[in-house]
């Protein structure tokens, strides 16, 4: 999963960053509206952290251009502790949730994760995909009920097939959404991923539609 994070302070930015890639994200970072504008407009995000409080362009002239312009992934708004204007205003601009300063890190992960299952249309913190388990709170997948020790990146590919159980993913979605700027980000390097993967969970658990991508049944 690939995340964005808007926070003009480094040290809160920095603890973001650290805190959602324990939990399995992908993320960037960056502390400038003109430039989180620019991203979010033309990079494809599963979520964006949003700091409200930002020089120049603020996170609520960010997210209006983003809604403008139909960009639809989910936004968690951050704002200063009591400012409830603000956090309307937010909302009222097209965020799908809100969290005030200071927050506790483990709460946030919480609502990052709520908020990319519920864009997925899955409700519940443990998602299931035919014989596949994945329990996004700890991290862990399961085949039939039995526990399957995967590494990061393979855990990071199974959750966003299984988020997206039924529909073929693009190779070149998954590596957008998967791999970190100095990662390799080649589709043979995705192929090598998917080859273990299939040793792990079995050849059925992620079909190949050649020239289309990669799926996992429902």
């Amino acid at each position: 999963m690939r995340l964005l994070v808007v926070e003009d302070e480094a040290r809160i930015a920095e603890d973001l960053r650290v805190a959602l890639e324990a939990a399995g994200y992908r993320v960037e970072l960056t502390g400038d509206g003109e430039t989180a504008w620019f991203l979010g407009s033309t990079e494809d995000y599963d979520l964006v952290v949003l700091d409200l409080g930002l020089p120049a362009l603020d996170g609520l002239g960010v997210l209006k251009r983003w809604r403008a312009e139909d960009r639809r992934m989910p936004v968690l708004v951050l704002t200063a502790r009591g400012a409830w204007a603000e956090r309307v205003e937010g909302i009222d601009a097209g965020a799908d949730d809100y969290l005030a300063k200071p927050f506790a890190m483990a709460e946030l992960v919480a609502r990052v994760r709520a908020l990319i299952r519920r864009s997925a249309g899955r409700a519940a913190p443990v998602l299931e995909a035919g014989p596949l388990t994945v329990d996004t709170r700890q991290m862990r997948v399961a085949l039939d009920g039995r526990p399957v020790t995967l590494s990061p990146l393979e855990y990071r590919l199974v959750a966003y097939l299984v988020h997206h159980a039924g529909r073929v993913v693009p190779p070149t979605e998954l590596i957008e959404h998967l791999y970190g700027d100095d990662d390799a980000r080649d589709a043979n390097a995705l192929e090598a991923v998917i080859t273990r993967l299939r040793r792990k969970l079995g050849a059925g658990a992620i079909e190949t539609r050649r020239g289309f991508g990669y799926r996992v049944p429902e």
